[in-house]
């Protein structure tokens, strides 16, 4: 889903294949249905992008009676020339892990431990 900026614009800051395969990560168990309902597409669409990602690898699909279950290959590397080098696997682990698609995930405070309930700079005594 985009949302008019406020220069009157609407963009999302992921395209449509990073949409489906965070989609396919969360649930590869999914209907096409459901990956283009979740990522604001049409149900074509999300069918040429799920075949786009199947032949590059990102992933792979296993019939099972009339349903389909996706495997994602996350030591894909990225596409793009700024993330050579990059897989996408970590990048999914972000996106995919929070339970509820429309919370966001706890940002993680770069100066404390994950074991120390103080916050970097607190003292002890009041």
């Amino acid at each position: 889903m985009t949302l008019p900026d406020e220069r009157g614009g609407t963009w999302t800051l992921l395209t449509g294949h990073g949409h489906v395969l965070v989609e396919i990560a969360r649930d590869p168990e999914a209907r096409i249905r459901d990956i283009a309902a979740a990522a604001g597409i049409t149900e074509r669409t999300a069918q040429a992008i799920v075949a786009d990602l199947e032949a590059a690898g990102y992933i792979t699909r296993t019939r099972t009676g009339r349903r389909v279950q996706y495997t994602v290959n996350r030591e894909s590397l990225f596409r793009h020339p700024a993330q050579e080098g990059l897989r996408v696997g970590p990048f999914l682990q972000l996106l995919a892990s929070a339970e509820d698609a429309g919370t966001p995930a706890p940002a993680a405070d770069p100066g404390r431990s994950p074991s120390d309930p103080e916050q970097p700079g607190q003292a002890d005594t009041p």
